[in-house]
């Protein structure tokens, strides 16, 4: 197995990134879920998220080293912007 080829470690670094996005996604969910969105509205929350990171960081650069400040953060402007989302 040391002679992978280059083909075979690009496609499984593509599934570990799509499992982690999928395990990204669920944890997402879940802190919505806590935050007090309704279940059937999760998803929809979900997308009134990531619109929400655009709008809050104007599309910042450092967006991408965001810790769970920055999620409270837009979370936090989701209960204010889209009340009708959450219970």
């Amino acid at each position: 197995m040391a002679n992978k080829s280059l083909k075979d470690e690009l496609e499984e670094a593509e599934f570990e990134l799509d499992e982690i996005a999928m395990q990204l996604a669920d944890m997402l969910g879940a802190a919505l879920h806590f935050a007090g969105v309704k279940e059937k509205s999760i998803p929809d929350a979900v997308d009134a998220y990531l619109k929400g990171l655009d709008e809050i960081f104007d599309n910042d650069e450092d967006v991408a080293e965001m810790g769970y400040e920055e999620v409270i953060q837009v979370i936090n402007s989701l209960k204010t912007t889209h009340k009708h989302l959450f219970k």
